[in-house]
């Protein structure tokens, strides 16, 4: 597993070759997602900023740094919880599934894996013959992850 000095790292290539840039705060907001395997809000993080990193990053700021992240694609917005969770495919060169998040409902861990197009494409025919148009791919599933249902 890559190490998150080397995830920011790679995340600040990657903004660089899209012509925009990682900075200090861009990097501290991440490390806060990246170390963490739950889903984090705003105030969330920017409370990891104060407490871990002795500094003060207003929610609003956060928020800014959040949409600028996610625009870039290196973190991901779980609309459900309005949480925030790093990309697990920061590091990939490669295409990627659309994404599709696990929940645990007990430890609020999550985790992230891809969902084969054919089937996407399936789920939006199956939209469509609703009624309905499809705004974004993206699931989010509530689970128990393994951990807790050996805790039960």
């Amino acid at each position: 597993m890559a190490t998150i000095d080397y995830i920011i790292k790679h995340a600040e290539q990657h903004c660089k070759n899209n012509g925009s840039r990682l900075t200090d705060k861009r990097k501290n907001v991440l490390a806060g997602l990246l170390q963490s395997e739950k889903a984090l809000s705003a105030y969330e993080l920017a409370n990891y900023c104060a407490k871990e990193l002795d500094q003060s990053l207003p929610a609003m700021s956060v928020y800014r740094i959040l949409d600028f992240l996610q625009e870039e694609q290196l973190v991901h917005k779980l609309n459900l919880a309005n949480k925030y969770v790093a990309c697990s495919h920061i590091t990939c060169d490669h295409a990627h599934e659309v994404p599709q998040f696990l929940i645990c409902s007990d430890c609020q861990r999550v985790t992230e894996i891809g969902i084969n197009k054919k089937i996407i494409q399936t789920l939006q025919a199956n939209v469509e013959e609703a009624g309905y148009h499809l705004k974004s791919p993206q699931l989010e599933i509530n689970c128990i992850c393994e951990a807790c249902v050996k805790e039960d």
